[in-house]
């Protein structure tokens, strides 16, 4: 059969192995049998497995579950097995099913859900996790905590003069240098369009002065395009935790808002006709 079946003794070492575990695991029957099992799974899944297995023999753990081996070339196997411990012959039974194929494709959509797809940074949806989990670490370790809205200045005129292809590898860029100039530790989430959000946890408001300063030397250096360099700049607010705002959506808010005071301080001077 396909799947993989293998029976252990309460210690866990191999009495049997189906032929599909050299398929699997790339492992012969012969070098198997006498081994402990625990020896072949990964080293992060080892001390979950070994609880499982008690838990399983003691009638309390669940019969399915999921973990993953080495396989004997070094890569991570995933296994979802099905088990059962089997007392009048002390021994448990298993038959599990490779499905590292399946975990790759579900680790792939989970990452395109939480990620912006242009440049792989978190999405707006990822952003409120992050930030409702940093607020919660904040509040229960006092601790500070800033939010950086920024919005990159003359980015229309780049679409407008080189074209929406030159806008996004300007986009990618920008990405780049943004998480280059960041406090250790932080997060860059792309807001949409022209729009970025740096989320600092443990970050004061002296902290917060040094990071701005830090994004701007970043984006200071103009960014490549057919036919030459533009100049990029970007206006920047902040707000911090829990001066001014307690809430998720509020502290975004605020610090939108300064942003938006920013832009207007800087922008320049209309001469009347």
């Amino acid at each position: 059969m396909p799947d993989v079946a293998c029976v252990v003794d309460p210690d866990g070492v191999l009495l049997y192995v189906s032929a599909a575990f050299e398929r699997v695991f790339g492992y012969t029957r012969d070098e198997v049998l006498g081994r402990h099992v625990f020896d072949l799974v990964h080293p992060e899944d080892r001390e979950a497995t070994r609880e499982q297995a008690a838990r399983l023999m003691e009638g309390l753990g669940a019969r399915h579950f999921r973990n993953r081996y080495v396989h004997r070339a070094g890569h991570a196997v995933d296994l979802l097995w099905s088990a059962q411990w089997l007392p009048e012959h002390g021994v448990r039974v298993a038959v599990g099913r490779d499905v590292t194929e399946l975990r790759r494709l579900e680790r792939e959509l989970e990452h395109r859900a939480n990620h912006d797809a242009l440049t792989g940074l978190a999405n707006r949806q990822r952003l409120h996790e992050l930030l409702e989990h940093a607020i919660a670490d904040a509040s229960r370790t006092d601790t500070p905590l800033a939010l950086l809205y920024i919005d990159i200045d003359a980015f229309k005129a780049v679409n407008d003069a080189h074209g929406h292809e030159a806008g996004d590898r300007v986009l990618v860029e920008v990405a780049r240098r943004l998480q280059a100039g960041l406090w250790h530790g932080g997060t860059v989430a792309r807001m949409g369009g022209d729009e970025f959000v740096a989320l600092l946890p443990g970050c004061d408001d002296q902290g917060a002065r040094g990071v701005i300063e830090a994004l701007h030397v970043q984006l200071l250096v103009p960014f490549g395009v057919a036919g030459g360099y533009v100049p990029i700049g970007a206006s920047i607010g902040a707000a911090a935790y829990p001066a001014d705002a307690q809430q998720p959506d509020a502290l975004i808010n605020r610090a939108d808002s300064a942003m938006y005071a920013c832009k207007r301080r800087r922008a320049p001077a209309v001469t009347p006709a």
